[in-house]
């Protein structure tokens, strides 16, 4: 009898060791296709003609956007692993959440736009990405509970297949979702009057980490990014930022 429950235990103990070499080969096979993934598109985007930075930014977006019909625009922020395409699926909400640029399941997903928001629009675009561990996707955004982080990384990129904008940030903060006590700062997307917008605004600066002493004024347009945030459950790190 001990005899068996000493050879079950060997087996047991092979079979984790097995599944743990699975796990982490699919783990490492996930990161490799993500890296090649994201360095393929921007390759496809990178400008080496600086005397036609718009025109050839425009042209290289729209081969994305023939790849994909999804795809809506471009976020950068500079020294920062922030460097990817956004995506956005107003008939199936969320659906970037677990796929790649490509259609492909991925758990990195790819960062993507409410479906709610009008990408021409809307007064406050809201992007969503995935935290993951290593700076990945916006897992970057958790650099900035530091203000000496957000002091050398303000300012967003956002180019879409029209356009470059550059956004200030000016708040940094964490709230939780589903739960009454969160502010609900997604539902803040067409902010068509001056009340409204001062009162998303106020908010955003009372929950703010720190002060930057940075101010959007009524009509400027403003981008939110957001990601998971472990120190409560259904955190969320919010970053929010309005057009130059």
């Amino acid at each position: 009898m001990k005899r068996i429950i000493y050879y079950l235990f060997i087996i047991l103990l092979i079979s984790i060791t097995l599944i743990s070499i699975i796990f982490i080969y699919k783990e490492l096979k996930q990161n490799k296709e993500y890296e090649n993934t994201f360095k393929e598109l921007s390759q496809i985007i990178e400008n080496d003609n600086e005397n036609n930075e718009d025109l050839e930014e425009k042209i290289n977006l729209t081969k994305l956007y023939n790849l994909n019909n999804d795809f809506v625009g471009w976020i950068r922020i500079e020294d920062t692993n922030i460097n990817y395409p956004v995506m956005q699926s107003k008939n199936n909400p969320n659906y970037y959440l677990k796929k790649d640029f490509y259609k492909k399941n991925s758990s990195y997903g790819t960062p993507y736009i409410s479906e709610q928001c009008d990408i021409n629009k809307s007064e406050n675009l809201i992007i969503y990405g995935h935290h993951i561990l290593g700076n990945k996707m916006f897992g970057e955004l958790e650099n900035y509970k530091s203000k000496e982080f957000y002091n050398n990384h303000s300012v967003i990129k956002f180019s879409t297949l029209e356009e470059t904008h550059m956004y200030q940030i000016f708040a940094v903060f964490k709230t939780v979702v589903y739960n009454n006590s969160g502010f609900r700062y997604y539902d803040y997307i067409e902010l068509e009057n001056n009340q409204a917008y001062t009162e998303f605004i106020n908010k955003c600066n009372e929950l703010s980490l720190y002060q930057t002493n940075k101010e959007p004024i009524y009509k400027d347009k403003l981008i939110t990014l957001s990601t998971c945030e472990y120190s409560n459950k259904n955190g969320r790190l919010v970053i929010v930022a309005y057009e130059l």
